[in-house]
């Protein structure tokens, strides 16, 4: 069984926030749920949002189009919630990746995947409250609304896992078994080599366990990641205590950055 287990730092972390005088030449990469979306009870339940898709289109006009999106949600679900304002996104975790000139590059679906879809499917309509949401690439229970059923949901996702070869990715009250692959932090890595992101500092801001991984990357690549919601430990330099302080630090950032690049970042 593969288990997606990012590492955390375990000691004391600077849990202030962000500054906002970034480098001129930084890259945004930023998770969806969480982060520039609230949790809702339903995956469904978040939707476009004028106010959002205007602060992206500034950002990338401020950033000279080094905004991506890295989500561990569908491309057109992303596309639909975005409302196709953003180009760069990474989705389900990094498994399916379309860059800043619209390339779209993914893989095929394991093979495990029709065992998992049929018994995660049959528990999400055993028990009220579960949610099963299908991906594609990979399939996730999610019991938000049902968290008696953690232990349950979390031993059949392990045991699916051990039998068919997916990855368990654990998640925000979900369980998730994808194909394996990318995860976000390989994304963060392959937009960095490949224009418009190319040379810049990273910052990758997220909120789950699954954002790990971005911010591994982004601090080896001379950048930092921002954690959002409760502090836990992290690989994140910087604390956003919730969606709406993000959208008040993205708002921060809209005008031009000025700031020169202090080191070359690799890529």
């Amino acid at each position: 069984m593969t288990v997606a287990k990012p590492v955390a730092r375990l000691e004391s972390v600077d849990f202030s926030p962000p500054p906002f005088d970034l480098p001129r030449r930084s890259a945004l990469f930023l998770d969806l749920d969480g982060t520039l979306a609230p949790i809702m009870p339903r995956p469904d339940d978040v939707g476009p949002d004028p106010r959002r898709a205007d602060m992206l289109a500034r950002l990338r006009e401020a950033l000279e189009d080094r905004v991506a999106v890295v989500s561990g949600r569908a491309l057109p679900d992303l596309d639909h919630i975005l409302g196709g304002g953003v180009t760069a996104i990474a989705a389900v975790h990094g498994l399916v990746r379309r860059t800043a000139d619209g390339v779209i590059a993914d893989r095929a679906p394991h093979a495990g995947l029709e065992d998992a879809r049929r018994i995660l499917g049959e528990l999400a309509h055993c028990e009220r409250g579960l949610l099963f949401e299908d991906k594609g690439l990979s399939v996730a229970l999610h019991y938000r609304n049902a968290p008696a059923c953690a232990e349950a949901v979390i031993e059949a996702a392990e045991r699916l896992a051990q039998a068919t070869g997916l990855v368990l990715q654990l998640g925000d009250m979900v369980a998730e078994l994808r194909t394996p692959g990318a995860d976000k932090g390989a994304a963060v890595r392959a937009f960095l080599r490949e224009p418009p992101f190319t040379g810049a500092m990273p910052v990758f801001i997220g909120d789950d366990l699954t954002d790990e991984d971005g911010f591994v990357a982004a601090k080896r690549l001379g950048g930092f990641g921002v954690l959002v919601g409760e502090p836990r430990p992290t690989q994140a330099r910087y604390h956003l205590a919730d969606t709406d302080a993000v959208a008040r630090w993205l708002e921060g950032l809209c005008a031009p950055l000025t700031t020169p690049m202090p080191s070359k970042v690799r890529a």
